[in-house]
């Protein structure tokens, strides 16, 4: 299993910012991911709150079913050493992802905290990047998924 995770106001896709963002809602990604890796376990989930995105990487992180997690951690990506600690603490691969390209925006995005515990990190593809994110981990010779 793969578990594709998305923080704070990802369920916003296709209405926030769609200059930046993009046009495809959360739900429609989501599909494209089911349509493009029929073969693969893959589970969603999106969180505005921190606490439950640490359970659920935490829940995932250590159960043996799981291969990776391909996680948009969002805004918090620039401030949560709380989140950096729990991907840091699973025995899971994690890639980060981001939908824009992070280092071309407002200086505060520059830095994601969070990408220094997680294998790889992806930004700029717009949605590309989940898939981009998911070969990877399927391509991850240390963790056959």
């Amino acid at each position: 299993m793969i578990a594709v995770i998305n923080g704070p106001n990802l369920n916003l896709l296709g209405k926030r910012e769609p200059d930046i963002y993009g046009s495809l809602t959360l739900d429609q990604i989501n599909e494209s991911l089911k349509t493009q890796f029929p073969d693969t376990d893959l589970t969603f989930y999106q969180s505005n709150h921190e606490g439950s995105l640490i359970d659920y990487i935490q829940q995932t992180g250590f159960d043996p079913n799981t291969k990776g997690i391909v996680f948009n951690p969002g805004a918090y990506s620039h401030y949560s050493i709380a989140l950096r600690d729990c991907i840091a603490a699973i025995p899971v691969p994690v890639i980060e992802v981001h939908i824009s390209n992070i280092h071309a925006r407002e200086d505060f995005r520059h830095t994601s905290v969070t990408a220094a515990a997680a294998l790889a990190v992806i930004a700029g593809l717009g949605p590309q990047g989940y898939a981009a994110a998911i070969r990877a981990l399927l391509n991850n010779t240390s963790t056959p998924c």
